[in-house]
């Protein structure tokens, strides 16, 4: 059995909303509304959910790029909000995120070698010969080429930029990896591959994954627990087979229900 490695409980995000007449009251809107969720190392947890249900706010909180409001948020049995800055630092080494966009997410004036060893350097990992053996390894396992590590993200298409994303969040040998929509904005002969990297690299590296989506074609084959949110609040989660087979919710359903034909991606199904 799986140890926990990420546990948040009780998790409470509020945002101001200006409403009212000619905009000028203010209320909250609840984005996270006692949200409590279970990591297990090793293992990927999908979290669920339309737009605008709190899938994103709740990866940002977990990482401590967004304050909460209330609620506790455990890395390894380390409560996040208690650390000192220095500590904090330390730990974000070992919490590493794959953003949605690959085009907005990578600086468009540093070349790819700067991009995927940045992180080294704000670390202070190794001896410069040490950081570029790495950024070269990693450059490499991505499916891309030492000769990529001179050129910039616009040469690059979608689902390569997405492999220069993975690589500078790998590099750093993390232990948990959340990976928010990392495939919604690649076509979808490209998801497919982008997918199958994350899953041999999760051997390998024996990582654990947050995996933030909309699509639950992509959980049947990345997740090994899923969690579904609606409107700031889990509404369900457990075990894919579980959800898949016997959903507990109407939303659930319903999120089947729009899943094109039940069909998995190309590519996913003969590998899984």
């Amino acid at each position: 059995m799986s140890e926990p490695i990420l546990v948040a409980r009780h998790l409470v995000k509020t945002y101001p909303q200006r409403g009212g007449l000619f905009g000028l009251g203010q209320q909250k809107v609840k984005a996270l509304d006692d949200v409590s969720i279970q990591l297990n190392a090793g293992q990927t947890l999908a979290v669920v959910g339309e737009s605008g249900s709190g899938k994103s706010t709740l990866a940002r909180c977990l990482l401590q790029l967004l304050p909460l409001d209330s609620g506790e948020v455990q890395f390894q049995g380390h409560d996040l909000a208690k650390l000192s800055g220095k500590d904090l630092r330390a730990i974000r080494r070992d919490l590493q995120m794959v953003f949605q966009d690959p085009f907005a997410s990578l600086n468009p004036r540093m070349r790819v070698g700067e991009i995927i060893a940045e992180g080294l350097l704000i670390h202070d990992l190794g001896t410069a010969s040490e950081r570029q053996r790495k950024v070269v390894q990693m450059v490499k396992r991505v499916g891309l080429s030492e000769a990529d590590l001179q050129k910039y993200p616009h040469e690059f298409s979608g689902g390569q930029r997405q492999r220069i994303g993975i690589a500078r969040a790998l590099v750093l040998e993390p232990k948990v990896v959340v990976c928010d929509e990392p495939v919604s904005a690649l076509d979808v002969s490209i998801q497919a591959q982008i997918l199958l990297l994350l899953r041999e690299l999760q051997q390998e590296m024996q990582l654990s994954y947050l995996f933030i989506t909309h699509d639950l074609r992509v959980v049947r084959h990345i997740a090994d627990q899923v969690a579904v949110m609606y409107k700031g609040r889990v509404v369900e989660q457990g075990d894919v087979d579980s959800l898949y087979h016997s959903p507990q919710q109407e939303y659930t359903r319903n999120l089947l229900n729009a899943i094109p034909g039940r069909r998995p991606l190309a590519g996913l199904a003969a590998a899984g």
